[in-house]
């Protein structure tokens, strides 16, 4: 083991530190390692396993999840669902804090990216809180945090590329053990900020983003509540058998197009080509990561990496806890140099078999996987909410990641609380056996 570790870490740190992206170092690190350990009939396969890798139906579903959340993010849903967080919780010591966490929650959940979370919310709430005294880097690093919560909350992108590569795992049954986490993890961030705004002496606030304006609970929840309706609608469908995952990210798309075009009237047809394109964008980006991956992963698996590594962790411990904090420590240090899909596509065939062993379900793996990665995503170097952030709300990344204290506590603290009781995750999908 030690030596196919020994090159394939060797090549993927060095390419990783040339820029290379992710997604040829993957490839690039699979073919160098099949010719150093003298498998260079394996070469041959490589292209078969690259098709493979996205030859499945469940895949589908990620280029519409993605279009599904580019039409949202353009059809006016940041707006109206900070007009309806505004009504609810505008009024408490240091609303629009958390104003903006709840919408960060909304959005990224219905959107499924927490990126786009944070340059949609962000670009509104965090000059708002600005102006309202608010501390500059507390700002950005709430709303990036705030957003990784929609990762957790169905539908995600990031649940579908955990079901294809452990396989054998009801993506229904990822959506609904992700609810209690993400709505765990956002809560604990709301708390979070309350106790500092109330500490801080920050201000409330009584209407949205143009604080001149009010607007009655009615009027923001007909505003938003068809937004809204794409997670009923999609968790819906798929738990009542109507339709699969795939079909329903065709339906989410079918909604957004409603919503943005006839509904809100936000999105002008002309502008639909250019949609289309960042999605189509987006979407091969993660397809080639699928796809690289793959082949690392036949590799890995015909090297026995996996049974290696297994063997090797259950030789410090036969204790599930000590291995899932082993594990735990590992995916956080992996957060800080790697984006989360490239993450669960490598470490997902390496670590489940382990946790399995354990007795550990693997829905409630994928859930502790993901919580895990989700604090990579606002960790630097490579913490892409972490960055986006500081860029939307004008900061320096070495301030807001001082501010960022507080919330990893929280987040690690929820991690552990996921990690440790398996309830919080399965007691959802227990519901459907």
């Amino acid at each position: 083991m030690s030596q196919q570790l020994g090159i394939m870490l060797v090549c993927f740190v060095t390419l990783l530190c040339l820029r290379v992206p992710i997604a040829f170092v993957l490839g690039i690190v699979t073919a160098i390692t099949a010719l150093a350990l003298g498998h260079g009939h394996i070469c041959l396969s490589i292209a078969s396993d690259l098709s493979n890798g996205i030859d499945s139906f469940a895949l589908l579903a990620i280029p519409f999840f993605i279009l599904a959340g580019e039409l949202m993010g353009s059809g006016g849903l940041a707006r109206r669902l900070i007009e309806l967080a505004t009504v609810i919780m505008g009024r408490l010591p240091g609303g629009l804090a958390l104003v903006n966490t709840l919408t960060c929650m909304l959005f990224g959940a219905i959107s499924g990216s927490a990126v786009a979370a944070v340059s949609s919310i962000g670009g509104t709430l965090i000059p708002e809180m600005n102006r309202k005294g608010y501390d500059r880097d507390f700002n950005i690093a709430l709303t990036a945090s705030a957003a990784t919560t929609g990762l957790l909350i169905p539908p995600s992108n990031i649940m579908i590329v955990y079901a294809l590569v452990a396989g054998n795992v009801s993506v229904a049954a990822l959506f609904l053990a992700g609810v209690l986490p993400g709505i765990v993890i956002g809560s604990g961030i709301m708390a979070c900020a309350y106790f500092i705004c109330k500490a801080r002496g920050y201000g409330k606030v009584n209407a949205t983003a143009s604080p001149e304006k009010t607007i009655s609970f009615g009027r923001a929840l007909f505003g938003a509540f068809p937004s809204l309706l794409l997670i009923i609608i999609v968790l819906g469908g798929i738990l009542g058998g109507i339709f699969t995952a795939t079909e329903a990210s065709a339906i989410a798309v079918l909604w957004a197009f409603l919503l943005g075009v006839v509904f809100y009237r936000e999105i002008k047809l002309s502008e639909l080509v250019g949609i289309t394109l960042r999605a189509a964008s987006t979407t091969a980006i993660v397809l080639f990561l699928v796809a690289c991956s793959y082949a690392m992963s036949s590799l890995l698996t015909q090297e026995q990496v996996p049974q290696q590594v297994s063997n090797a962790l259950l030789a410090l411990s036969d204790n599930p806890y000590v291995i899932l904090l082993i594990i735990n420590l590992t995916l956080l240090a992996v957060g800080i140099f790697m984006d989360m899909t490239p993450a669960v596509l490598i470490f997902t065939p390496i670590f489940l078999p382990v946790a399995i062993s354990l007795g550990i379900d693997p829905v409630h793996f994928g859930i502790i996987m993901i919580a895990n990665l989700c604090i990579g995503l606002l960790t630097p170097p490579v913490g892409t909410c972490l960055f986006v952030g500081a860029g939307v709300g004008g900061s320096d990344i070495a301030r807001v990641s001082k501010a960022m204290i507080p919330f990893y506590i929280v987040m690690v603290a929820v991690l552990l609380l996921i990690t440790f009781f398996s309830p919080l995750s399965l007691m959802l999908p227990d519901l459907l056996k």
